[in-house]
């Protein structure tokens, strides 16, 4: 009988014979590097989503690995491995594309020196080492602190995590308040969560993000950035932006745009958004790539449009409108959200290529075809023509005119090439 923040768990160890989790799920890299730590006399084992997901039959995005190596023997195993974090000391094992992450069995302690927390209760560093048991109780959801052990295959679970996904409820290892305290971002994973895996947040636990909510005010927006990415990029966007919204956290992330839909706007607007991340979860379904800069063009082009109507009322040209709203816009957005500029200038050029595709005479439409965002500002356009925002048979014009006109790819460079420059040349100085 193990304790965690006044609540009593009892370890639950489910022999190979009795669960689903199979090698042949588990990926070459993930096995490589469990054999090894294994081989090596430490103890590993596979923990958390990747657990989780093959348990409910779905295809793990990435496995994590749990072990009693600290990260410098973890190092000193693998050559491909990387030390990473001073707030969690990680090491990522890269395989080619994948990187497994591996982490050292943490026991939270508020009183070693190695766990560092603010004077809210805000985790800033958790390096104190534990065992696997001391682990799984410092994890945020039962349902993540599932622990597959490759000594013999046995599934291990620490806090009635089994028993919370067979009831599909989402519940956080000892009092919610706190937990939230120690890390507010754990709200938003709840949120991620509960639409990825259809679960129903646990009473105590949902309450406690109505009441503690404003907490994300205080995180960095970088990180911010990070979760929004996580959150609509996971395949079940509408869902979670419905609970974003259903929870009220969603004016912490998007103060702007929350305001602006609670005044109740044209219902074409509201169906925008949703057709838009409605489309964005099939391509995450049929494994077609998705743009940071896509996303953000979408939730804020109802503030942008607004923004823009307004300067085009005092005598301002519709696309020099769209270039001062859309960086109004954004440096206000930045300051919770940090999008990097690349993918704003993106989302920006997606704006501003709006009007142009109302222009199909002449050359226009080929200029336009050869902006290198084409194909984003495109799809931004057919979304608008689904709802009513603009008209679809502009949109059926210019499908047809990408079929009769197929763009050409750019030709594919090596790796590492360089283009031969002129010895004269004058290099630019970054912006």
């Amino acid at each position: 009988m193990t304790e965690g923040n006044n609540q009593q768990y009892q370890l639950t160890i489910e022999p190979r014979s009795n669960h689903n989790v199979s090698r042949r799920q588990i990926s070459e890299a993930a096995l490589k590097v469990l054999y090894r730590l294994n081989k090596a006399g430490f103890r590993a084992c596979l923990v958390g989503g990747g657990v989780r997901d093959v348990l409910l039959g779905k295809q793990p995005k990435d496995f994590d690995v749990a072990t009693s190596a600290t990260p410098e023997q973890v190092n000193a195993l693998f050559k491909n491995c990387r030390l990473i974090g001073r707030r969690f000391r990680l090491a990522h094992i890269r395989y080619g594309r994948e990187v497994i992450e591996v982490a050292t069995f943490r026991s939270h302690a508020p009183e070693s020196p190695k766990t560092e927390l603010n004077n809210e209760g805000r985790i800033l560093r958790d390096n104190t080492f534990g065992n696997i048991e001391e682990d799984a109780l410092r994890r945020d959801f039962t349902v993540n602190a599932l622990y597959y052990d490759i000594n013999d295959y046995a599934l291990l679970d620490y806090a009635n995590g089994l028993q919370d996904m067979e009831n599909k409820t989402l519940r956080l290892i000892g009092d919610p308040v706190t937990r939230y305290k120690e890390d507010p971002v754990r709200m938003l994973r709840a949120v991620r969560f509960a639409a990825k895996l259809g679960f129903v947040i646990e009473q105590e636990a949902e309450q406690a993000i109505f009441d503690w909510g404003h907490l994300l005010k205080d995180i960095p927006s970088a990180r911010l950035y990070d979760e929004i990415l996580k959150i609509f990029h996971s395949g079940y966007a509408v869902k979670a932006y419905e609970l974003l919204r259903d929870y009220q956290l969603f004016q912490f992330l998007f103060p702007q745009l929350d305001i602006y839909l609670k005044s109740e706007p044209a219902e074409s607007i509201l169906d925008f958004i949703e057709q838009a991340l409605v489309n964005t979860d099939k391509r995450v379904a049929q494994d077609q790539p998705v743009s940071p800069a896509f996303i953000f063009a979408v939730l804020l082009w109802p503030l942008v449009h607004q923004k823009a109507i307004q300067l085009q009322a005092d005598k301002i040209s519709t696309l020099p409108a769209l270039q001062i709203a859309g960086s109004e816009v954004f440096s206000q957005q930045v300051k919770t959200i940090a999008v990097p500029k690349r993918f704003s200038q993106i989302s920006k050029n997606i704006w501003s290529m709006q009007p142009r595709f109302s222009n199909t005479r002449g050359k226009q439409p080929h200029r336009l075809a050869s902006h290198p965002n084409f194909r984003a500002a495109y799809d931004f356009f057919c979304i608008q023509s689904m709802v009513g925002l603009t008209t679809f048979q502009l949109c059926e014009w210019w499908t047809q005119f990408q079929i009769d006109n197929p763009i050409e790819k750019p030709a594919h460079r090596k790796p590492g090439h360089r283009p031969r420059r002129h010895r004269n040349a004058v290099t630019k100085s970054p912006e």
